[in-house]
């Protein structure tokens, strides 16, 4: 694991309290912003400042300019990411604009370096037109070696992210949908061996119809799950519905194989698994409803769809958001290593498969200590990141996808 990280300009004030107000520790900590940039090399005198600077860099330049994939030698480039948003989707603050967007770009970065050794820069873009966020991150991207993309609303998430990785040739990485889906296939591959059950032989449903439960139901039917229904606030996506946009018309045509009409609840009854990223509270009889030894993630914070004290009498594994309950379903379990494996062998974009190779590498680590209350490892194990990055590089190798 990295070492502690200290903000050198943070103080014992918050810059908010009166003088008869309380401390508070979140605005100490922030005072100052959560990170800054460290030279890796010293500037002492003259001769290093020669070789760091001009005229020595001039050389490194040329060079870089005659055979242009020296820049993954001599630059920063292979190592560090760029954290995008436009502040529309925040946290469970939604649209909030960059400027109050900042903090959690910033945590987000930390995150990378504490927990993969990935550099990242945060960049709070004051546009949220698809256009603009597409063009700006083109134009910015020959100083990166990957795209993280945070915190943007859906339906434009998808456009923005498939639009990216046609245009770039490094990894473009929507956390919001595709991290939130590893994590939680890594949970319930491990419920599921629990159980002595297959993926197949499962029926889920997922409440919430935006980014991540659209990549989560894909990416659990990828992944062998039996047939996943998904609800939004009108009721259960299908075939027959006709209000639904282009994007929940496509995941319509992908999901609920069994037919199902009617409202979360109806979908509920007789399932084997409920994953919660919308918010709001399902009635306890819908989760009684449910098949004997179901699983239920709910997910969302600070309040979970299905309090674990209710789903516990009913449920056989139970996973939340939140990390003062076991089994926390918390995107920092992939992200870092996902990213630290792709820019490891210099990977151009990650595939289904790298993503599927890191679900099965967090759920490994969890190995023969397996137990209704611990399916998924904490963020703190330090054999988490290590897992995934060897994973996802292994299979960025075997899917033609690494570069070295």
């Amino acid at each position: 694991m990295a070492a502690e990280i200290v903000n050198p300009r943070s103080d014992a004030s918050s810059g908010t309290e009166g003088a008869d107000e309380p401390f508070d520790p979140a605005f100490a900590l922030h005072r100052g912003g959560k990170m800054a940039v460290q030279a890796t090399v010293p500037v002492r005198d003259k001769d290093d400042l020669s070789l760091a600077y001009t005229p020595g860099v001039a050389k490194v330049c040329s060079a870089i300019a005659e055979r242009p994939e020296l820049v993954h030698d001599y630059t920063w480039k292979p190592n560090v990411v760029a954290v995008v948003t436009d502040g529309t989707a925040v946290l469970g603050l939604g649209d909030i604009g960059p400027e109050a967007s900042l903090p959690v770009m910033e945590g987000k970065a930390i995150l990378f370096k504490q927990f993969g050794g990935v550099d990242a820069v945060p960049l709070a873009l004051a546009t949220t037109d698809v256009d603009e966020i597409v063009d700006t991150v083109v134009r910015l991207a020959p100083s990166f070696g990957g795209v993280n993309l945070e915190d943007i609303s859906a339906p434009r998430c998808f456009e923005i992210e498939r639009r990216l990785q046609e245009k770039l040739d490094i990894p473009v990485f929507h956390d919001d949908q595709h991290g939130t889906a590893v994590v939680t296939l890594a949970a319930l591959k491990n419920a599921a061996r629990l159980s002595g059950r297959e993926l197949g032989e499962l029926r889920g449903v997922i409440s919430g119809a935006g980014a991540a439960g659209a990549a989560i139901a894909k990416f659990l039917l990828e992944a062998g799950l039996g047939d996943v229904a998904v609800a939004d606030r009108k009721g259960v996506l299908s075939r027959d519905r006709e209000d639904l946009t282009p994007v929940k018309r496509e995941l319509a045509e992908i999901t609920n194989k069994a037919g199902i009409a009617g409202t979360l609840e109806d979908a509920l009854a007789g399932a084997d698994l409920f994953i919660g990223v919308s918010g709001g509270t399902v009635p306890e009889p819908a989760v009684a409803s449910m098949a004997p030894g179901a699983f239920v993630f709910a997910m969302a914070n600070p309040n979970p769809e299905v309090h674990p004290d209710i789903a516990h009498k009913y449920a056989s594994v139970v996973a939340t958001g939140r990390s003062d309950y076991p089994n926390q379903i918390n995107n920092v379990l992939a992200f870092p290593g996902i990213f630290a494996g792709a820019l490891q062998v210099r990977a151009s974009r990650i595939t289904e498969g790298m993503k599927i190779a890191a679900a099965d590498a967090l759920a490994a680590v969890v190995g023969d200590d397996l137990s209704a209350g611990y399916v998924i490892p904490s963020p703190f194990d330090e054999r988490v990141a290590p897992a995934v990055t060897a994973a996802v590089a292994a299979a960025a190798r075997a899917e033609g996808v690494a570069r070295r």
